[in-house]
């Protein structure tokens, strides 16, 4: 009988995804932005560094969970590594938002260095917490209510983030474009960020054990990886659904700045200081609420109608909307609010699943080879954010310095139209490509019962 899990550990899980989502939608939605406009590097030259540094850390991936599949510790596997790394993660993100006193020259090699490092240390404390959901439960419909508790903390994480970053911003630095705005911006966040993930230590427990006690054994667990066809199909639909979100988040900054007319502004109150909110803010703030809700949604639809059919229906529907979203002018604010509510849902929706769906490929892998390596099966997860996010951050460098764009100056119509297509056409595209993978996802509710049971059965004879 699997244990159940409490809420103050549902809890701790979140805030482990609340805190590497914050970071992570900061870069999504501003990292661009701020090379181009704040730190003064090309666009072109900020998409062949995401290109170069992502594909390395993509790489760097598989290594993390290989050696957090080997980790032994009275915290268990993965646990560990929240404790050790959540200090680096902060110091290291605000050194990516520093702007050093160099030439155009060291300023490349600065955002270089710092930007790779940054990724790196992203996957040393993310992979590892991805994993954790692997053997919190063996329960395929408790890991489910897990992922949705980790998607909304990660969704809240970084409505925070969108929600405040521009003011604080704005109150440290006087205006967006503001290099000491942004770096005592990212202090604030690090400590979050750090509080966050030692939560997340001290709230969790590791449960699920091996059926077998074998010594991990690297070329048998890389052979069975490649011939794990879920983990394959999930790292394809993955892929695609990050390029669907890096290239609508990396374009959203200057699809308002550059080509929606609207300049009115919302206003709030924090311990009675006042911020405004840009029609920006707004936008992006939506977009996670809405997010959120998708996320929540996600649990008892799947539960209905199954993982696959629910991920499959997400997508298609954002496809259709994003393309439907390239017919709104630049004064149809109100509309263009509603379509990112949405958009925003329906992506929401699928990222429980996608994780839920990786803890279901290890079960399979256990189940079909007789050996479990979490980490490395999880390990895919993390590759396809990076790989997805490598090409749609490259690309959304490229195609700004292809359709014209110039910083800090009005656009042409060729610039505009492409700032367009980034928030419409070219999403749909990358929607349509995660369906298309998701298609042939081969585990079905009944096949998953059934390896389940099968799993439970041997652990409890070799308990």
């Amino acid at each position: 009988m699997e244990e159940k899990i409490k809420l103050k550990e549902k809890i701790g899980y979140g805030l482990g995804d609340a805190a590497s989502s914050m970071f992570w939608k900061i870069f999504s939605m501003y990292l661009m932005f701020f090379y181009t406009d704040v730190f003064g590097i090309a666009p072109a030259v900020v998409g062949t560094m995401f290109l170069i540094t992502r594909i390395w850390d993509s790489c760097f991936d598989p290594l993390v969970g290989i050696i957090a599949d080997r980790t032994k510790s009275r915290w268990g596997k993965f646990r560990p590594y929240l404790l050790w790394t959540a200090i680096p993660f902060a110091i290291i993100g605000v050194l990516t938002f520093y702007t050093p006193d160099f030439d155009e020259k060291g300023k490349i090699i600065y955002a270089y260095v710092t930007y790779s490092l940054m990724m790196m240390i992203y996957s040393i404390i993310n992979v590892p917490y991805a994993s954790l959901l692997g053997v919190m439960s063996g329960d395929r419909k408790e890991r489910t209510t897990l992922s949705s508790y980790r998607m909304v903390f990660a969704f809240g994480g970084s409505l925070l983030a969108l929600w405040l970053i521009e003011p604080l911003v704005n109150h440290f630095g006087g205006s967006l474009n503001s290099k000491t705005g942004w770096l005592y911006t990212i202090v604030v966040f690090g400590i979050i960020t750090t509080i966050f993930f030692w939560g997340c230590f001290f709230l969790t427990k590791e449960r699920v054990q091996p059926i077998n006690d074998e010594k991990p054994n690297l070329k048998e667990d890389l052979n069975d990886l490649l011939k794990n066809r879920p983990w394959w199909i999930l790292l394809g639909a993955g892929i695609g659904a990050l390029i669907f979100n890096s290239i609508r988040d990396g374009a959203a900054v200057y699809y308002f700045k550059y080509y929606v007319s609207s300049t009115a502004g919302y206003s709030f109150s924090i311990f009675g200081e006042n911020f405004a909110m840009t029609p920006t803010t707004l936008y992006l703030v939506l977009g996670q609420a809405a997010n959120i809700i998708g996320v929540i949604a996600a649990t008892p639809i799947a539960n209905k109608i199954g993982k696959k059919k629910t991920f499959f229906g997400a997508m298609a529907l954002a496809s259709i909307l994003s393309i439907l979203f390239y017919y709104l002018g630049k004064e149809d604010v109100m509309l263009i609010m509603v379509f990112q509510v949405l958009i925003s849902i329906c992506a929401g929706c699928i990222f429980p699943l996608i994780w839920s769906m990786y803890a279901d490929s290890a079960d399979y892998s256990e189940w079909k080879q007789g050996r479990r390596a979490t980490g490395l099966i999880f390990s895919a997860s993390s590759m396809s954010q990076k790989f997805g996010w490598t090409i749609g951050g490259a690309a959304t460098g490229w195609l700004l310095g292809y359709f014209g764009f110039q910083a800090n100056v009005a656009q042409t119509l060729t610039a505009q139209t492409g700032i367009q297509l980034m928030l419409s056409i070219l999403p749909a595209i990358a929607a349509a490509i995660s369906v298309f993978f998701i298609i042939f996802y081969p585990l079905s509710e009944e096949k998953l019962q059934a390896i389940e049971d099968d799993l439970n059965n041997k652990r409890n004879i070799n308990k």
